[in-house]
């Protein structure tokens, strides 16, 4: 099982709460883009919290009028028609302000999404080796829906509550100077409290998110490897596993939950307590004829509105600085600068599938040349996997490499994939570093056919078409035809339609690697990539595939790695590779009659020899 990524090795680790912040507010660029409808809807919300307060102090100034003490000449039925007039005024701004708010909240967002899935697209692969996919996919999922959560209620309700907050303190202050600096004695204890608390929520709720994503990695594992959870048996040790993940999660919520259980129970305590104690301080001013009735139920209505929109106030600013923690871990990918940049001036090059030439752009033709190779991968830095490799590959040219597991011979092929920077030497293709061409456009000359294929859960004709996307439908049938996929596919009922299943599971593997070969040959590319394309096939779908790989390997540069050494007895040299080192180069035959070379003793490994 892959270990889980230290937390002192988060980008995040060295930074101060103030950093985090800044970075946090990051996320507000996206919701900037729909500013104008961003600030209409909080212009409404200010409107309709405003005439919210109106309405409270209606029923309080009727009061009044009944007992001879009013204070805006109005009657009983001019105030009720008034409320009745500013509640329709109501509900067309309530529903106009979250209609707003929805769609900058759905938008800016969908925004977010899309931008960090690009990022997490164009970034290099090393992050993918070190950060496991769980992870990733907690990012763009949890993370943004609770990011969303903000700019869609919270945000709006928490400046909602702030201006019904600050317009009624303002008005008992106007009103009822004495009983309000006995209410508002207490402000300052809750504010404080507010900040003590939500610092400690934030925390402990960037903690929950960040186990939260750790327990959606085992559900990602196990489920991508579910023929060996069952062929081990091993269903008990995987919901065990992820069971101490989710108690783990639990935990750390109910201490969450605790801190602001606590708060609550603190915020209820001392502002029902401090209201009743004002309410008896009111009632006892009525008594003595210095405040009228109407203006001690408005008092009262005003004074719960106030202790209500401090213990909201407390609710929303937990929610928020959450949010902002989520944002954090959000921004981390946004502002990784491990993404595959293009250099400035690159080489543009043409792709062999394309139907326009261009006389600016240089096509490939393939000889390629390594000089001196050395290689650390980044996640492994104290181990040279390669050591200094010296090879030449001509234009047309099919080369194999042999070695044991590990030798490096995958990490040749990554490094011209440019997958990962070179340590030392360097690589060029037709006479320029790799490094000068554009990437993009370079790995558009390029096709990968891995041991393993991993098709996308759509249909046949959209995996074969991955190898290029405008192709008609004659090519994508002309490809399947050269791979020796087409009799397979016409017998299914869809057939190009039929859908092969997550990871192409309802394929065998056979079929997936033909389909895999089809992608390929639809690509056209200049240099071809073929990593033990057949080494996990039975012997009827190894030689179809074979003749498929052999018709696609016409006229293009080809590096071949192969166990089986029966299917590279035909190229036209093949390197041996130890330990990060070539230590024999020639034809099969040339190798063969080394009689206590390295090759010749994998050969004897494999076949009957003469």
């Amino acid at each position: 099982m892959a270990k889980t990524t230290d937390k002192t090795d988060r980008p995040d680790s060295g930074r101060t709460q103030k950093e985090k912040f800044n970075r946090s507010l990051r996320i507000f660029d996206y919701v900037w883009l729909y500013r104008w409808k961003f600030i209409l809807s909080f212009i409404i919300l200010a409107i309709s919290s405003l005439v919210f307060l109106v309405l409270l102090q209606l029923p309080g100034e009727a009061l009044n009028v009944i007992s001879g003490k009013g204070k805006y000449d109005l009657t009983v039925t001019e105030i009720f028609t008034l409320l009745a007039v500013l509640l329709i005024i109501q509900a067309p701004l309530s529903f106009l302000r979250v209609r707003l708010q929805a769609e900058v909240s759905e938008k800016a967002m969908a925004s977010l999404r899309k931008d960090l899935y690009g990022k997490i697209l164009h970034l290099q692969i090393p992050f993918f080796e070190r950060t496991r996919v769980g992870e990733i996919t907690s990012r763009i999922t949890n993370d943004i829906t609770q990011i969303q959560g903000i700019f869609s209620l919270t945000l709006a309700e928490f400046l909602r509550q702030l201006i019904i907050l600050t317009g009624a303190i303002i008005f008992i202050l106007w009103t009822m100077t004495k009983l309000a600096l006995v209410s508002l004695a207490i402000f300052p204890v809750v504010v404080v409290a507010a900040m003590f608390f939500g610092k400690y929520v934030r925390k402990m709720t960037k903690a929950r998110q960040e186990q939260l994503a750790a327990s959606n990695v085992i559900v990602e594992e196990s489920l991508s490897s579910i023929t060996t959870v069952k062929a081990y048996t091993n269903e008990e040790f995987e919901r065990s596993r992820y069971g101490q993940s989710i108690d783990e999660t639990v935990r750390i919520s109910l201490k969450t939950a605790s801190a602001r259980g606590l708060f609550s129970s603190f915020i209820v305590t001392v502002m029902f307590g401090s209201l009743f104690y004002i309410i008896y301080r009111a009632v006892l001013l009525v008594q003595a004829g210095s405040l009228p009735e109407g203006d001690l139920f408005s008092f009262v209505i005003f004074t719960a509105l106030i202790g209500g929109s401090i213990a909201s106030l407390g609710n929303f600013y937990g929610e928020i600085v959450s949010a902002l923690g989520a944002s954090d871990r959000v921004v981390d990918i946004l502002d990784s600068e491990e993404t595959e940049g293009a250099n400035a001036g690159a080489m543009e090059v043409e792709t062999r599938s394309s139907s326009v030439s261009n006389s600016s752009t240089a096509k490939i033709e393939g000889n390629i040349h390594y000089s001196n190779v050395h290689f650390n991968y980044p996640t492994r830095p104290d181990i040279q996997v390669l050591k200094g490799i010296d090879l030449t590959i001509k234009p047309g040219e099919k080369i194999a490499l042999v070695g044991a597991s590990g030798s490096g011979k995958s990490t040749i092929m990554k490094l011209l994939l440019r997958f990962y920077p070179i340590s030392d030497g360097s690589i060029t293709v037709d006479g320029k570093n790799v490094e000068d061409y554009d990437l993009h456009h370079f790995r558009d000359n390029l096709a990968l056919v891995p041991q393993e294929v991993l098709l996308f859960g759509g249909s046949i004709r959209e995996n074969i078409a991955y190898g290029a996307l405008n192709a008609t439908e004659e090519a994508i049938r002309e490809a399947a035809r050269q791979a020796n996929a087409l009799e397979f596919i016409e017998k299914f009922p869809e057939g190009f339609d039929t859908i092969v299943g997550d990871r192409g599971i309802q394929l065998s593997g056979g079929q997936r690697q033909r389909v895999a070969i089809a992608r390929a040959i639809l690509k056209n590319p200049a240099i071809l990539l073929l990593d033990e394309a057949t080494s996990s096939l039975d012997a009827e779908s190894e030689r179809v595939v074979q003749e498929a790989l052999d018709r696609l390997m016409e006229g293009r540069t080809s590096i071949i790695i192969a166990h089986r050494l029966a299917t590279i007895r035909e190229v036209d040299r093949i390197y041996v590779i130890e330990n990060g080192r070539i230590v024999e180069q020639g034809t099969h035959d040339e190798l063969n009659a080394v009689t206590d070379g390295a090759y010749s003793a994998l050969a004897r490994l494999q076949f009957q020899l003469d």
